[in-house]
């Protein structure tokens, strides 16, 4: 399919793409006015954090459809039909006055970018394989982090106007439409019926193998979703920082981390995916305890970049794992579970953490946050070493 190498096709796709990570994330730096906004409210403090994660859920909870959607009516619809939403339900935080209403539009936002992420995804493995593809998913990890920067950037100055103006940013959806329905072709996949046999679905040990990815998914994306949920407020009761400081530094982990996709490639032609992982989790670990020890900005701006850079490895290596041992007709399928593993993560996040930080404090959940990547890194390893003992007793 030539006309997929075109230009106008990858950078659609790509723009496309800056969408969906950090789409619940971009107004993170209007937290702390939204919650003196709606002060009133009972649980105000709660509510206004769900009004980040909300989309998570959805999205969590959407994906899976998707994936079963665009592998049976194809990926180009779809896609259309999220983004219409994504614009429409995520600007509604411009004009809509109560918190439940908010949170409804945050919902549908949720379900828009369920459709835009696994329908991006699932193009990307369809016109292009091999290395090719694991080039591509690394550049589209480093646009979604690269989106990250520029929204959250955006966001933060916004949001030191007024809480509402971060909203804004969601229309940036409407302008895309035009460009998917002009440009984007749709990809011609051999799809099986009701007679497809039992090889066209992943076999138990790839089975097993996506499993695997899920949980990384969903404990990595716990763990990253700490830093637009708490820096905020972390920033502000050390610093007095401000919105766009709180901005800033958000922004600041995921440039590292569009730094570290753009690389994956050249890592992945030397190192396994197992090896990949424990480096991410490494990178993790090392920036989480640097944020704890909160001895100024500078130091954690530093263990915020860290962070970034194995978080900027992570996204690319489950992708390509999953669309190199998932079948076409199942790809779908595939990528929404890791859409749900992820965003499920990042609901999940406040949730997990909040009590944590009742009881121990910001600093504490991001100690203890590091320490669980560093189990996690400790685990790579050991899977490693035992992989070779394993392989070197069979020669």
């Amino acid at each position: 399919m030539q006309q997929t190498n075109s230009f106008p096709v990858k950078i659609t796709l790509l723009l496309v793409s800056t969408l969906t990570v950090m789409a619940g994330a971009t107004i993170a730096p209007s937290l702390p006015a939204m919650k003196q906004h709606f002060s009133t409210v009972p649980n105000a403090d709660y509510w206004v954090r769900l009004v980040l994660t909300a989309p998570a859920l959805f999205i969590a909870m959407a994906a899976p459809f998707v994936g079963v959607t665009i592998d049976r009516l194809g990926r180009k619809p779809v896609l259309i039909i999220a983004l219409l939403i994504y614009g429409l339900a995520g600007s509604s935080g411009l004009w809509l006055n109560a918190i439940g209403f908010i949170l409804f539009g945050r919902a549908l936002l949720g379900l828009s970018v369920a459709g835009v992420m696994v329908t991006a995804t699932a193009l990307i493995a369809d016109y292009y394989t091999g290395k090719a593809r694991g080039q591509f998913l690394g550049i589209q990890a480093a646009f979604m982090a690269l989106g990250g920067v520029v929204f959250l950037s955006l966001g933060g100055f916004l949001a030191d106007v007024n809480w509402r103006m971060p909203f804004f940013i969601y229309l940036i959806a409407l302008v895309l439409v035009p460009c998917v329905v002009l440009l984007l072709p749709e990809p011609n996949r051999t799809v099986k019926g009701a007679g497809a046999t039992v090889a066209d679905e992943p076999t138990s040990l790839a089975t097993g193998l996506v499993v695997l990815t899920y949980a990384i998914a969903l404990i990595s994306q716990i763990v990253f979703y700490l830093i637009p949920v708490q820096l905020p407020f972390y920033l502000q009761q050390l610093l007095q920082a401000s919105s766009s400081q709180s901005g800033l530094a958000i922004a600041l982990a995921t440039l590292c981390s569009a730094v570290s996709s753009i690389s994956y490639q050249r890592v992945k032609a030397r190192l396994s995916f197992i090896s990949i992982y424990g480096i991410a989790f490494l990178n993790m670990a090392l920036g989480y305890e640097l944020i704890s020890f909160g001895a100024g900005y500078g130091v954690i701006l530093l263990g915020l970049a860290i962070a970034g850079l194995g978080l900027g490895l992570l996204m690319p290596n489950m992708n390509f794992c999953l669309t190199s041992i998932a079948p076409g007709a199942a790809r779908g399928r595939v990528l929404g579970g890791l859409t749900t593993s992820f965003f499920l993560g990042q609901f999940l996040s406040p949730l997990v953490s909040q009590p944590l930080t009742n009881f121990v404090g910001i600093a504490g959940t991001y100690r203890t946050a590091g320490i669980v990547m560093g189990i996690m890194a400790i685990a790579a390893l050991v899977f490693l070493m035992r992989s070779r003992v394993v392989e070197n007793a069979s020669k």
